[in-house]
This record gives structure tokens, C-alpha cells and sequence, in this order.
């Protein structure tokens, strides 16, 4: 760092230490940022096993829950990994889009639908606990 930008951090830190105001930090959020977070984590897991069982998410009335009963499976932890069907490295949203059109006969999903956002919420929170394993197969 140079000397006139370290000047300048220290100017800075000295205002805030005389106008008694301390600097923001992003991680600071209150008990109740926390509850709020938590319930719509929780909402988003909810709807993510009412996708995973909607025969709405294909055409053939085939549901995700049949081939992967409570996510069983799915492996979120192990993502990005090769996946053989699509011949490359791929996140999990991939292979799920690869499972809406592919066995369920769908469309696939957009990366921020929040139906794709919810079912990768239901998955990983039913692999809750499992020690991240990028790329295992």
C-alpha cells in the first residue's frame, strides 16, 4: 500500500474514532436479519419438495422424487463434477435441467427461476452435514 493511501485509511479511521461512529462491516446483521433469512431459507426448502414431487415440472407426469425419494442420490456435495450425460463439468443446476428434460420430458429451468433456487435449497438441506466433496464420484 502506498503512502498517501494509508494516509488517507488513517484520516479516515481517525474521523470515525472522534465522530464516535464505528466503520460498516458486511457481515453485520441483527437477530432478527437472522430469523427472517432463516424463514425464507426454510420457505424456499418447503417449496423445493413441492417441486420435487409436482408431476407439473414435466409432461409425462414423471416426478423428480421417483427416481430420487427425499433427494436421495442427488449428491449436492459433490458438485461441479463431470457428469458423463453431458460429457463436461457441470454444476448441479445443469444436471437438473438435464433430469426435467430428459426423464420428466420438460423445459428446462432458467438459473434464477425461483423453482430451480428451491429445488437446489431441498436438496442440499436433505444432504445437510455431509463434508463438501467437489468432483467425487
Amino acid at each position: 500500500m502506498g503512502i498517501k493511501k494509508a494516509t488517507m485509511m488513517a484520516v479516515a479511521m481517525a474521523a470515525l474514532v472522534l465522530t464516535g461512529m464505528q466503520p460498516a462491516r458486511a457481515d453485520e446483521f441483527t437477530q432478527k436479519d437472522l430469523e427472517l433469512w432463516q424463514g425464507q431459507y426454510e420457505a424456499a426448502v418447503k417449496k423445493g419438495r413441492q417441486v420435487f414431487t409436482d408431476p407439473g415440472l414435466g409432461t409425462n407426469g414423471v416426478v423428480c422424487a421417483q427416481c430420487h425419494p427425499n433427494a436421495a442420490n442427488t449428491h449436492p456435495e459433490t458438485y461441479p463434477k463431470f457428469q458423463k450425460q453431458l460429457g463436461k463439468v457441470a454444476t448441479m443446476a445443469e444436471m437438473i435441467n438435464f433430469c426435467i428434460m430428459n426423464p420428466l420430458e420438460g423445459k428446462p429451468l432458467a438459473l434464477d427461476d425461483p423453482r430451480m433456487i428451491a429445488i437446489q435449497a431441498y436438496i442440499t438441506e436433505e444432504r445437510r452435514g455431509v463434508p463438501l466433496a467437489p468432483g467425487k464420484h
